[in-house]
């Protein structure tokens, strides 16, 4: 919460401003035991079935994902967006489902530094069509896993 003030020939005027408690470099953002809903696990799932085949991989994510729609080949990041779309109808790009396999792309690169975690672990050379599975399948576990907790 943000206080503004405003001062004026005859008042001062004090107003709350309210700003979102997570922005996108939020700290709770980054913590690993948000909670989860069926829905996060429907995102995984289709994002899944968007990447079955080498066919239908990208593998040189730009963050552009109207040029993989028309081609039909997603990278990481597109398949988790068109995934939350169809699920939610719109794109929260910090939901738990998203944060999950950002945190599997950490554990599984033992923490490398990335710009954009989805993005360049889906460009890395050495990053594989099974290794994106591996990861959604990581990430699909641990929403389960917390879904059978609630």
């Amino acid at each position: 919460m943000a206080i503004v003030v405003a001062v004026t020939a005859a008042h001062v005027v004090v107003a709350f401003a309210q700003q979102s408690a997570l922005t996108p470099s939020s700290e709770a953002l980054e913590q690993r035991d948000q909670p989860v809903t069926k829905e996060d696990l429907l995102i995984l799932e289709k994002a899944a079935g968007l990447l079955l085949t080498e066919t239908a991989w990208n593998r040189q994510d730009d963050r552009e994902c109207a040029d993989d729609e028309a081609s039909g080949k997603r990278s990481l990041f597109c398949a988790l967006q068109k995934a939350c779309i169809d699920v939610l109808g719109t794109y929260d790009h910090r939901r738990a489902a998203l944060q999950e396999v950002r945190f599997a792309v950490e554990d599984a690169t033992r923490g490398q530094q990335f710009e954009h975690r989805l993005r360049d672990f889906n460009n890395l050379p050495a990053t594989t069509l099974a290794d994106l599975r591996q990861i959604l399948q990581v990430a699909t576990e641990r929403v389960q896993a917390r879904l059978k907790g609630k």
